[in-house]
């Protein structure tokens, strides 16, 4: 057996750890292995490269887990630790990490991070989500509720891979939701939208959305949004080109949901400002 040091964890894979009876590895990549549980819940082991997120564990070791395993490796896990065929990682001494940001700072800081965003260029996304993607947006940042959950519904599952693009950009949207909105009112936005969707789509793209309807997100997202705040254009670019380079589209679909969501806020206000002024 090879022990490998766990450095940190989140509350989500503490409760996995805890109440999973059936584990099973559901995909294997160089720097990360994703498993999964009796009730399609998703745990993802990752290497410091990849680091926090709403259910990583985190190893110390920089290893290649698609040298180690393959997907009929067997698993076993208890409250303290997790077997993945030779592997043995131990979890008691793991850091846990909050996945949730500050919503209500960012929120008090809504004006100045949209600000900031209106110097990115907006991120290209597939013209096959564009109609679907312009209704989510409008409508979250309108705090439509029954219109976002029916764009919602048309853009879960859209695209190929294992977190198609429609599902990236709804999670970047619901990013900006939690910005945008008081908590209250974001809370049921971005539950009611990971509720419908989540079932419509892969497991490892519904834990995601999952995520992000409880307020979660990961850690170039904490970054990103550190930065926003900060207004330091260096740390901004660093961030936004992290963000690009996750995966084939995801990080730029992610990215398109995050600022079209914003542009669709300031847009409604424009036309408020623009109503209130027009002679009666």
């Amino acid at each position: 057996m090879i022990p490998i040091e766990a450095i940190s964890l989140t509350s989500a894979v503490n409760h996995w750890l805890t109440n999973t009876r059936q584990p099973r590895l559901l995909h294997i990549f160089d720097r990360a292995c994703n498993l999964i549980n009796e009730r399609k819940e998703i745990l993802s082991v990752v290497t410091p490269d990849i680091g926090n997120g709403p259910f990583n564990l985190v190893v110390k070791a920089d290893i290649l887990f698609t040298g180690y395993l393959n997907i009929e490796s067997a698993v076993s896990v208890s409250a303290n630790d997790i077997t993945l065929g030779s592997l043995n990682i131990p979890t008691s001494k793991a850091k846990l990490w909050n996945a949730i940001p500050d919503w209500d700072a960012l929120h008090s800081e809504r004006d100045n991070i949209s600000a900031q965003l209106t110097k990115l260029p907006i991120t290209n996304y597939s013209s096959s989500i564009l109609q679907s993607s312009n209704s989510l947006a409008s409508s979250l940042a309108n705090a439509d509720l029954s219109s976002s959950l029916m764009a919602a519904k048309e853009l879960a599952g859209l695209g190929q891979g294992l977190t198609p693009s429609g599902d990236d950009f709804i999670m970047g949207a619901l990013h900006a939701a939690w910005i945008i909105h008081p908590a209250e009112i974001a809370s049921v936005l971005t539950s009611g939208i990971a509720d419908v969707a989540a079932p419509l789509t892969t497991s490892l793209s519904a834990a995601w959305l999952k995520s992000a309807g409880r307020g979660e997100a990961g850690i170039l997202w904490h970054k990103f949004f550190d930065a926003l705040v900060a207004g330091d254009e260096i740390r901004i670019a660093d961030s936004v080109e992290k963000i690009l380079a996750v995966g084939e589209t995801s990080g730029a679909d992610a990215l398109a949901g995050f600022v079209s969501v914003f542009s669709a806020d300031k847009n409604s206000a424009s036309a408020h400002e623009s109503g209130a002024k027009a002679p009666s």
